[in-house]
């Protein structure tokens, strides 16, 4: 299976500069959708082609993809800088991690007329928020990144026994929650796509290559349309004993 891991940066050339606004809102909801479509515009060369990509923003305009094929490149983006994405891993390595992720669970359907029991599927739970919902109200802001960092922990090392790694050390750094129109562009209530969003960093250990690998390649959580999923790995060194 052939990989690519590109870094992607907004054109800064007068024109597009113009459309700042549009192409990078402030507003953070505003701004996930509208990255979500300009990510697709390096990908998207046929109207049925399936998303065989992750992405994810960098700030200041950059962004990372890992994907089945290079991608292509636009007048709205400078060059694409890509490279093969050819880890040689083996049982034992350390590598840092980062990772932004929609971190959930299945809950069966409270009532059989749901959209959701209609289709024959589980209700999906955002876990950050079904720990929070055993806090009294008056004191969930307080606890929310402490109930983060717990949902972040344990999410990952069961994400870890299905995948081929094993966490060593586990950060959240940031807990939000996403509001991402839906496909007519309306807003407000049942309009809108929901998301808990983590940001998780850490250390980890492989313990299966041939299954992480691929994981690396198919993402991690949900919302991967909307810029999560997608683990960036680096080689942790390792230091001899007399240093």
């Amino acid at each position: 299976m052939s990989l690519y891991l590109s870094r992607l940066t907004l054109n800064r050339y007068a024109p597009t500069r113009a459309l700042a606004g549009l192409l990078d809102p402030r507003d953070e909801n505003a701004r996930t959708d509208a990255h979500h479509r300009l990510i697709w515009t390096l990908f998207g060369d046929a109207a049925d082609r399936p998303r065989d990509f992750l992405w994810r923003a960098d700030g200041r305009g950059q962004f990372f993809t890992l994907s089945a094929r290079p991608p292509l490149g636009n007048d709205l983006f400078t060059p694409p800088e890509v490279k093969a994405f050819e880890p040689d891993l083996r049982v034992g390595d350390r590598l840092a991690f980062a990772l932004r992720a929609n971190a959930t669970k299945a809950q069966a359907a409270v009532s059989r007329m749901s959209p959701e029991a209609r289709r024959g599927k589980s209700r999906r739970v955002d876990l950050v928020m079904d720990l929070l919902k055993e806090t009294p109200k008056e004191d969930r802001a307080a606890q929310r990144m402490q109930k983060a960092q717990a949902a972040g922990e344990s999410w990952l090392a069961r994400q870890g026994a299905l995948k081929g790694f094993a966490p060593c050390q586990t950060v959240v750094e940031d807990y939000r929650v996403l509001r991402v129109p839906r496909g007519n562009g309306r807003t407000g209530r049942g309009h809108e796509m929901t998301h808990g969003i983590l940001d998780l960093s850490g250390v980890m250990e492989v313990t299966d290559p041939a299954a992480f690998v691929p994981a690396l390649a198919s993402g991690f959580g949900r919302a991967k349309a909307f810029g999560c999923g997608l683990m960036l790995i680096r080689r942790v060194p390792r230091y001899s004993a007399d240093g």
